[in-house]
């Protein structure tokens, strides 16, 4: 004579179980901050944070080579400034193939850290 199961929960497969623990440590303002979203979803801070985790996008620290680039833009905006004041002072004709070289420099590197940064 077998007895069949009746009811209850079905067994979740190994992928679904949630085996992993990891603690976090928050300040007061912190709590009280996914306290308040996790009542205003109407779920547990656990869930919450889960929903955060798989949600959220993390991007990497910006390389050398990218931070060099940001320093060049830099650079190339003051220059372009300049440019600005002194074709407000002197008349735009003159100024203007130096200004259009530098804006052609600028969205070089711009395009340079936009192709950085999708091959990521």
């Amino acid at each position: 004579m077998t007895k069949d199961k009746k009811g209850g929960r079905p067994k979740l497969s190994p992928a679904e179980k949630l085996k992993y623990r990891i603690a976090v440590n928050l300040c007061t303002k912190d709590f009280y901050i996914l306290k308040a979203k996790a009542t205003q979803a109407g779920i547990t801070c656990t869930e919450v944070a889960r929903q955060a985790i798989i949600g959220c996008k993390i991007r990497q620290r910006l390389t050398p080579e990218q931070m060099d680039c940001i320093r060049k833009l830099s650079g190339m905006g003051n220059n372009l400034n300049q440019i600005a004041r002194k074709a407000n002072a002197e008349g735009y004709t003159n100024n203007r193939s130096e200004y259009l070289y530098l804006a052609d420099k600028i969205d070089n590197v711009i395009n340079q850290m936009e192709d950085d940064s999708q091959d990521s």
